[in-house]
């Protein structure tokens, strides 16, 4: 009897103690604080009983002046896989959007003196998540990931000294190149898209094998598969960040950094004293030049070549200076 006393005085002191903590953890509006990059926005606890939704999927997506039916079951399921991917991947897609404000302004006008849409900078975008150093481990290289071989059939120079997969204006313009030709072939740009991942001999044998003709009606493997949407949902991102989540500051972006350029035509035995004598050190003639890959430029063929060097104001981060390219990124 009186071990049955003393069990239930123990239980009653216990449920006493607990029981404020139960209801407030239950009851009481807490709140809490949600990070959207730089910015942050106050919100009451959600209940626990709610319905979440995703990114709405449109019926249709505009690419390169043809509009893409997204209300077949199969696209219409790729296409949430890819939009679910770049608003739950934040801190890749934010940097993307920071990176396109220095890159961007470089890349747009040569897709234009090319005559290739501007939507294809959306292909380069998921291709080096728009940074101008990115290397796969298969050794594709820069914001356009050629292949050794590829990016010499298309007029870059590729050696242990030089390395123009990483020149972002030169790649851009090997790029260009590419795709006019594939254009030719398939007169569709999203399986030029398509050709530029998998090959255009395999696309023009799956298509011929398949018996359609467009690289979206395609079974490929998935990495292939994936390919387009992933750039669909890259433009659609990139046309209101604010949709997935993403609030970012004008003064978060990356400006482009104002260069002098240096045209050499001969080598240079030492960088580190070049870069010296031009008021800035190796390092930053090395990030500003990737293309450069040594401390010596060899240039035994007597090449003509554009080294950048920053400005004194390039040097260093002025926030009044930063200009978004494109309000639709940017919360102010």
């Amino acid at each position: 009897m009186r071990k049955r006393f003393f069990i239930t005085i123990t239980l009653t002191l216990t449920l006493a103690f607990f029981s404020p903590m139960l209801v407030s953890s239950s009851c009481s509006p807490v709140h809490t604080v949600e990070q959207h990059d730089t910015l942050y926005i106050e919100r009451e606890t959600i209940p626990d009983k709610i319905t979440f939704s995703t990114y709405n999927i449109p019926e249709h997506v505009e690419f390169c002046g043809k509009d893409i039916d997204l209300t077949r079951f199969d696209r219409r399921e790729r296409m949430d896989r890819e939009l679910l991917a770049f608003m739950y991947m934040h801190s890749t897609s934010i940097q993307m959007i920071k990176r396109a404000n220095r890159y961007f302004p470089v890349v747009e006008p040569i897709l234009k003196e090319y005559g290739i849409p501007d939507d294809m900078k959306y292909m380069m975008v998921i291709e080096s998540n728009v940074n101008p150093i990115a290397r796969s481990v298969a050794g594709a290289a820069g914001l356009w990931q050629f292949m050794q071989t590829t990016g010499r059939e298309h007029g870059l120079e590729v050696n242990a000294n030089i390395d123009e997969r990483y020149n972002v204006e030169k790649s851009t313009r090997a790029a260009c190149k590419y795709l006019k030709s594939a254009y030719a072939k398939y007169r569709d740009w999203a399986t030029v898209a398509a050709s530029y991942n998998a090959g255009q001999a395999r696309i023009s044998q799956q298509l011929a094998t398949q018996k359609v003709t467009s690289s979206l009606d395609l079974f490929l493997v998935e990495e292939t598969t994936r390919y387009v949407y992933r750039i669909l949902a890259a433009k659609i991102m990139f046309q209101n960040p604010k949709n997935f989540g993403f609030y970012i500051k004008t003064t978060d972006l990356y400006p482009v950094i104002p260069c002098k350029e240096y045209t050499v035509t001969t080598g240079i035995s030492d960088l580190s004293v070049w870069a010296k004598e031009k008021g800035i050190n190796y390092s930053i003639l090395r990030q500003l030049n990737p293309w450069i890959r040594e401390n010596s430029l060899q240039n035994k063929t007597q090449r003509t070549y554009k080294i950048l060097v920053p400005t004194k104001e390039g040097m260093y981060y002025d926030p009044k200076q930063i200009v978004p390219y494109d309000k639709n990124w940017v919360v102010e």
